[in-house]
């Protein structure tokens, strides 16, 4: 078991332009590692309630993640509604049931605490150093955090950032974080804080990567319609750490491949309606966008 990742199942209910989609399958830990799946075997750490719908374990199962770490307690699972604006950029909550995730403690088993690559989803501050003190030595660890953290555990998010070698956040959350209006200057501020490489999401503008020294952007992929934006940065974050998982290769070279590799995975999730998408993505689909991505992106040099 070489990826662990530490984050919420859950059940979503999605209000867009489109249409409404009650109790579906999500959470960070989710959408993470059915992106993952498609490179690595992942393991998530997760509670779920009594409700949770025997399928869904069964769709979990079928994509080779590893479910040892999957809780079941009394209670309901977590859930969580949202509505899109009618551009998809925004959105607003309509509710948050925390369900049986509010009295989460993630507990590694002796082989997850062995672990060469940790994902640590957008789960509160603490709980995120909580699981670093049981991980053994690992290769590579990434975070994720969110606006609340930020404004209400920034003395404990920056403790972990310090034991981190990756961050995602978007460009609000790492102005938040920094007070800087420039992404550019938020990443290097955040860089100091710990994690090397910094990972800033922009939604439909794509990401741009600060890896030390080097830098780079990869767009989002243009695609005709946008069903559903819930968990396109988890599965963004799945991709590119189950990439790096299966290559074995942390070179600037190799992080900047991973990163199309999120992109592209972002942009299937996105086609449907929560992982309805994502359950159906094969290497020949991931190698033909992946193509089509190198098309997009290439140019000739310049005559002058």
């Amino acid at each position: 078991m070489s990826l662990v990742v530490v984050g919420s199942v859950a059940y979503d209910s999605i209000e867009t332009p489109h249409g409404r989609r009650d109790d579906m399958l999500g959470g960070s830990g989710t959408f993470f590692s059915l992106a993952a799946s498609a490179f690595t075997k992942p393991s998530v750490v997760a509670v779920v309630g009594e409700d949770f719908r025997a399928d869904d374990v069964a769709l979990l199962d079928a994509h080779g993640v590893d479910l040892s770490g999957l809780v079941r307690a009394p209670g309901r699972t977590f859930r969580w509604g949202g509505r899109y604006h009618e551009d998809m950029n925004g959105r607003d909550t309509l509710f948050t049931e925390l369900n049986v995730f509010e009295t989460f403690a993630p507990q590694l088993s002796a082989t997850q605490r062995e672990a060469s690559f940790l994902f640590l989803g957008n789960i509160l501050p603490k709980l995120q150093d909580h699981v670093l003190e049981q991980v053994r030595a690992p290769r590579f660890v990434a975070a994720d955090t969110m606006n609340l953290w930020i404004s209400t555990a920034k003395a404990d998010l920056c403790e972990v950032l310090r034991r981190v070698d990756a961050l995602f956040v978007n460009d609000e959350e790492a102005r938040q974080l920094t007070g800087k209006r420039s992404v550019v200057l938020a990443a290097k501020d955040i860089q100091a804080l710990g994690p090397s490489l910094v990972i800033i999401k922009r939604g439909e503008h794509g990401a741009i990567v600060f890896n030390e020294d080097d830098v780079f952007y990869v767009p989002a992929y243009p695609l005709e319609k946008v069903v559903d934006p819930t968990g396109a940065g988890d599965t963004f974050a799945g991709a590119f750490v189950g990439y790096l998982d299966a290559t074995g290769d942390l070179s600037p070279e190799n992080i900047r491949k991973a990163a199309v590799v999120g992109s592209l995975m972002a942009s299937f999730c996105v086609e449907g309606y929560g992982v309805d998408r994502l359950r159906h993505i094969d290497r020949v689909s991931i190698r033909e966008r992946f193509q089509a991505f190198t098309e997009l992106t290439r140019f000739g040099a310049l005559d002058l």
